[in-house]
């Protein structure tokens, strides 16, 4: 049995820690004994991990940004007993304390890298720092794993090591998300959109690099051509940055044909119930779980060409410039312009796409060797 461990921030809603779940998941646990420490205790996915059977994990309950010592102290002390032959660090922070602490229970280390061009401006001093620091140590890491091509490039370009660097892209649970026209029924009549009535959702968190203004200027004009046409913003955010979202999209007169739905749980229905997902992501993006997911439930996608989402989809037609809500109400309409044989079509395509190529089992086998190998 392999002891592998995986370091991270915490379980709150968001791609890395989606990816992480279902690796842990899928894994084969004859040759692997999981665990996932984090340093925050709860988070929106917790419960979801929480109840697997063979994997452990554990909470290190660190209390704030200034629990340092104390929090190290804890972490060190759980390494010492768990003796991992492989430490997985999982973004910046736990790729970092990973490299600190793993090499001195004499576990080789692999960090984990997930985004790809993102514009840490819009941050604090701590992702600057935490990203800095990667760039500096990544030679000592045993293995740099990274969810994209883009991300690869961006890394490489900002100093990061390329020696021990790979690319493993995430894995779609097809079978969670796949057509079901009983939860497309149950989404929108709990949204109150009729059966009949286009509607063009993003799914992301309200944050700058999700570029939400782009999506409502683009929704605006969508609507201005197509009337009927409604617009659903699935996730959350601070509140302010929400505030002023809403007040951007009554300004450009979106009103009532503007859902904002918050987080919600029950992810494929989400996408079954929408006939388009628009990704008008800015940056930072490396590969994005919502358009593989969206796919995966043979829902046409239109994307900014940020990350690997034109490799993803596969077809430049559906891939626009970041920032151009023109460009991007201009394919959408194209797309709501088709007979709903042709969208069917060009969903059941795109669902093929990533049952061949970005599978789940993909993902645990490729991981599974690459880390087997290292042992």
């Amino acid at each position: 049995m392999i002891r592998l461990f995986f370091l991270i921030r915490a379980l709150e809603q968001g791609g890395a820690e989606r990816q992480l779940i279902e690796l842990a998941r899928h894994l084969d646990q004859r040759r692997f004994a999981v665990t996932v420490a984090t340093f925050y205790a709860g988070g929106a996915l917790h419960a979801e991990l929480a109840g697997v059977a063979g994997v452990r994990l554990i909470a290190l309950g660190k209390r704030g940004r200034w629990d340092v010592l104390p929090f190290l102290w804890r972490l060190w002390r759980l390494l010492r007993a768990e003796r991992p032959a492989i430490v997985h660090g999982y973004m910046e922070g736990g790729n970092l304390l990973g490299l600190l602490l793993g090499p001195l229970v004499g576990a080789r280390v692999v960090w984990g890298l997930r985004a790809s061009n993102m514009n840490l401006d819009d941050y604090d001093w701590a992702p600057r720092l935490t990203f800095w620091l990667g760039a500096r140590c990544s030679r000592l890491a045993d293995a740099i794993i990274l969810n994209s091509e883009a991300g690869r490039r961006h890394h490489l370009a900002h100093g990061y090591s390329g020696a021990h660097m790979l690319v493993i892209p995430n894995g779609i649970d097809v079978e969670r998300f796949r057509p079901d026209a009983a939860a497309r029924a149950r989404v929108r009549q709990a949204w109150h959109v009729a059966p009949d009535v286009p509607l063009i959702g993003l799914v992301g968190r309200l944050d700058p690099m999700k570029d939400h203004p782009t999506f409502l200027r683009a929704a605006a004009l969508v609507a201005a051509q197509n009337p009927r046409a409604r617009f659903v913003c699935v996730g959350d955010g601070p509140p302010a940055y929400r505030a002023q979202l809403a007040q951007l999209a009554d300004t450009l007169g979106l009103g009532p044909r503007l859902i904002w739905a918050g987080a919600c749980g029950d992810m494929p229905a989400v996408y079954n119930g929408l006939d388009l997902l628009a990704s008008s992501s800015a940056c930072g993006e490396g590969f994005a779980n919502v358009i593989g997911e969206a796919m995966a439930c043979a829902l046409p996608v239109v994307a900014t060409d940020v990350g690997d989402a034109a490799v993803i989809i596969g077809d430049p037609a559906r891939v626009v410039a970041p920032g151009d809500p023109a460009a991007l109400a201009g394919r959408l309409l194209g797309l709501l312009a088709l007979a709903p044989a042709g969208r069917q079509a060009l969903g059941a395509a795109g669902r093929d796409r990533i049952v061949a190529n970005y599978s789940i089992d993909r993902l645990a086998d490729t991981t599974q060797a690459v880390l087997e190998g290292m042992t």
